[in-house]
């Protein structure tokens, strides 16, 4: 979503570089690309002129007049200004006293309230938690039963007492639920409730009496990431006739401009929560203002990489794995089946352009990243679980009738077979090499960093011997030329020049004055 805000201001702050000090007019210049790029990313305006405000005073301060690095300082300005625009400090659900703790869902239709839901739920499971699911969208055709759907694959609890449709009292279900949720002991209760296509007062009144029925701890208002300046507008008109606690960004994995998402918490003085960024059920997590300037920044966001990585692998299989490349046999334990696992736990983390998005710096090659099938684990999957026992453990026994058994069993060429099982010996080869602390291989040791001593020794380059041609008279004759150069050097002095007889030879007059 903030692709194209990244590219612009990665541009901007190249223009920056090498420079040892910056002018008035390098510090205005800056200030206007910024200006330019927010306000194509559809950034509110009164947002804008905040942050170029408050960027043009901090870069016309001491900070950077005096910085080694004027322009790794205006980054860093940058960066700490969009942390405070996106809410300055992560905010944190607030849970109540006595369970259960009631969290309500507002927003628009088409917001994405009832899937998001079910994303709350999983994530509140996975953290402990026992949410109830309650279904108070009853207008909405067909509402209770994709919230029961949803429930089902999340893999928590629904109360959906009324068939919806058009049917049934949604300030009275919302108030049964809080008993239901006591006597089920669920501990959290996430009250789904209806939207409309634009703001009315009947939507405003259904909200505020459901809110004042069940007085819930936290309400979030679901705002659609790609609507634009209207998701501001919508955000001021719930803040002012129901009220809410904190913003929920949904299709934050969309093409749209995003400024709507960079605006919301500075308008609405209210900060976003969590964000949903894909489709499935685990494309859910909380909203770090951090991260996300990071990110934008192309930065990356290596704390959420190492947090999806810590919930998909196991302490206990990360350090059998690594037992089995740190070993005495340079790695050979570690097998084709390890190979698969540790595949199949990648993927379990999410797609791996989206992997690959979260480091540093992968901006510049976003186009390639883009391309990136994600059916390739599959194939290399399709073609391991091809393979018998006895060839996973001991890929070597892997031979040319082998080879097209396996091909033709995972549906692939012969080629494909032989690419991997040769992949797959450098990588084992590699990782055993860094575990044992050898550093990256072909990489020169670096103190502190494996690889061996800081220095190492020089190697001397064995001379190459002369090429010879390949076509034979061609040959024969540059050998027949050698074996004359060899005959005159025998006879003469150096560099093969006739020697002389004459024992008391002078150079030419035109050299002497050169000596």
């Amino acid at each position: 979503m903030f692709d194209t805000l990244s590219d612009r201001l990665s541009a901007t702050f190249k223009n920056l570089r090498g420079k040892g000090r910056l002018s008035e007019a390098d510090i205005d210049a800056t200030a206007r690309e910024i200006r330019i790029a927010l306000l194509e990313a559809d950034v509110a305006l009164p947002v804008v002129r905040a942050f170029i405000a408050n960027v043009k005073e901090r870069a016309r301060g001491v900070e950077v007049s005096q910085a080694l690095n004027p322009a790794q300082q205006v980054v860093k300005i940058v960066n700490e200004e969009l942390v405070s625009i996106l809410g300055g400090e992560t905010r944190r659900l607030r849970f109540a006293k006595t369970a259960p703790t009631v969290i309500m869902l507002a927003g628009l239709q088409g917001a994405g309230k009832t899937t998001l839901a079910g994303k709350f739920g999983l994530w509140l499971k996975s953290q402990g938690h026992s949410p109830l699911l309650v279904a108070c969208d009853l207008q909405r055709p067909n509402a209770v039963n994709q919230l029961s759907v949803v429930a089902e694959r999340a893999g928590v609890s629904v109360y959906a007492p009324e068939p919806g449709n058009g049917v049934g009292d949604p300030v009275q279900v919302a108030k049964d639920s809080i008993e239901f949720a006591k006597a089920k002991v669920h501990d959290i209760v996430i009250v789904d409730t209806a939207g409309r296509l634009g703001i009315d007062q009947e939507l405003m009144r259904q909200a505020a009496d459901i809110r004042d029925a069940v007085s819930p701890d936290e309400i979030l208002f679901v705002v659609d990431a790609m609507i634009g300046q209207d998701a501001v507008n919508t955000a001021e008109a719930f803040r002012d006739g129901v009220g809410f606690d904190g913003v929920v960004l949904s299709k934050l994995d969309g093409d749209a401009r995003g400024g709507a998402a960079l605006s919301i918490a500075h308008v609405t003085g209210k900060q976003v929560m969590f964000a949903s960024n894909g489709e499935k059920l685990e494309d859910f997590d909380a909203f770090h203002p951090d991260r996300m300037a990071s990110r934008i920044l192309d930065m990356g966001d290596l704390l959420t990489l190492i947090e999806q990585a810590e919930k998909t692998f196991s302490q206990e299989e990360a350090a059998k794995m690594a037992s089995k490349l740190q070993s005495s046999k340079g790695g050979k334990d570690f097998t084709l089946d390890d190979f698969l696992s540790q595949m199949e736990q990648v993927r379990k983390m999410g797609s791996i352009s989206k992997l690959l998005g979260m480091l540093p710096g992968m901006g510049q090659i976003k186009d390639q990243i883009s391309n990136i099938d994600e059916r390739d684990i599959d194939r290399t999957a399709a073609i391991i679980k091809s393979m018998t026992p006895k060839e996973r453990a001991e890929p070597t026994l892997i031979n040319g009738s082998r080879r097209a058994r396996i091909a033709k069993g995972s549906g692939v060429e012969v080629s494909a077979v032989k690419s991997l099982v040769e992949r797959f010996f450098e990588a084992r080869k590699m990782m055993s090499k860094m575990a044992q602390g050898g550093g990256m291989p072909g990489m020169p040791g670096m103190p502190g960093m494996g690889g061996g001593p800081g220095r190492q020794k020089k190697q001397v380059k064995q001379a190459k011997g002369k090429r010879k041609s390949g076509n034979p008279m061609k040959r024969k004759a540059e050998e027949a030329a050698a074996a004359e150069r060899r005959e005159q050097a025998a006879q003469g002095g150096a560099f093969g020049l006739p020697a002389q007889e004459d024992k008391n030879f002078e150079l030419p007059d035109e050299f002497k004055k050169f000596m």
